[in-house]
């Protein structure tokens, strides 16, 4: 019998055989990145998570010498720019940065969504969260959140509200809920044209990202009424938070993380939870979470999917709690 085909030997060829077949993928990721890596984003340019990839960008471009390209897709809930990171090529230079508008709220907005938050996706690392600011035109005659419910509740149906991510559709809608009140909803591709229209006095009122809506009150373009975070912010001390401003028990956050598209090797996504990681706690993203009063939030991709299992059930009760049906 030949002995390279005895029943002894052939185990070990096998084993040398996946290894070989292995390689290419382990030293993929040890190289990785070799080109540009591109960042999709589900929301328009100058939205706060449009403003946190870049910053992340930063970073990573000056730990891996490697340029990234920030593709914004808004528009349809998020739907376009999920969809696009879900058929893009899974080998990591396609990375998803989004929110839980697209990974926690959706899949209870919507009876039908052309993606699944989680079987199409691997997470990456969380980024980030924050709270949101209620705004309104300076030409309402309201200085106070207890002004504005007392005059919804003298024009119901007259008044409207902006809302340009599932973040700031919950948080209006919870508002109603909570105080009684009917205030129209309309929707937009993404917070800042929201925001525009805000200013320009198309709408009445929004609760909207802090990096969205507070350079517009500090310009005085806007007027801030409260915060939806359960403290002040420190970049607005003297504005109330809703729940102290009266309606007791409000509270609104938001989160921004980043995935890959299902079938990425893991040790890419190892790298590239490195990268990102790294870039989140970089001088160069410094100025965004300061400004934005963003709270740095990083975790392994493990951590990611624990916490968005949780986000979900957590945003399905506050959307039934607010009435919300899913459309």
């Amino acid at each position: 019998m030949n002995r390279m085909t005895s029943p002894r030997i052939r185990p070990l060829a096998l084993a040398l055989l996946a290894a070989a077949l292995l390689a290419p993928t382990l030293g993929s990721a040890q190289g990785f990145p070799e080109k540009p890596i591109t960042f999709i984003v589900p929301f328009a340019a100058g939205s706060a998570t449009d403003q946190l990839a870049r910053a992340i960008a930063q970073g990573v471009t000056l730990e891996s010498k490697q340029s990234v390209v920030i593709d914004n897709k808004p528009g349809a809930n998020a739907f376009i720019g999920a969809q696009a990171a879900k058929a893009a090529k899974a080998d990591g230079y396609t990375v998803f940065i989004t929110t839980n508008t697209t990974h926690a709220a959706n899949e209870h907005l919507f009876k039908r969504l052309p993606y699944d938050p989680v079987k199409d996706y691997e997470p990456v690392t969380a980024l980030g969260r924050g709270g949101q600011i209620m705004v309104v035109n300076p030409s309402l005659p309201v200085n106070s959140v207890a002004d504005f419910i007392k005059l919804a509740k003298a024009q119901p149906g007259k008044l409207s509200f902006g809302s340009g991510s599932s973040s700031s559709r919950t948080a209006g809608e919870l508002f109603k809920q909570m105080t009684g009140t009917y205030i129209v909803n309309i929707p937009y591709r993404s917070n800042p044209p929201a925001v525009t229209d805000l200013i320009g006095g198309q709408i009445d009122m929004m609760i909207t990202d802090m990096a969205t809506g507070l350079p517009q009150v500090k310009a005085g373009k806007l007027k801030a009424l409260g915060v939806s975070t359960k403290k002040r912010s420190p970049l607005a001390p003297e504005v109330p938070t809703i729940d102290e401003a009266g309606v007791k028990g409000y509270e609104m956050t938001y989160w921004f993380a980043a995935y890959v598209p299902a079938g990425t090797p893991a040790p890419v996504i190892a790298r590239l939870n490195k990268l990102l990681v790294g870039a989140a706690h970089s001088s160069t993203a410094a100025n965004f979470y300061q400004s934005t009063g963003t709270e740095i939030f990083t975790s392994t991709a493990e951590e990611l999917r624990k916490f968005q299992v949780a986000e979900s059930l957590k945003w399905g009760r506050i959307i039934k709690s607010a009435g919300i049906e899913a459309e």
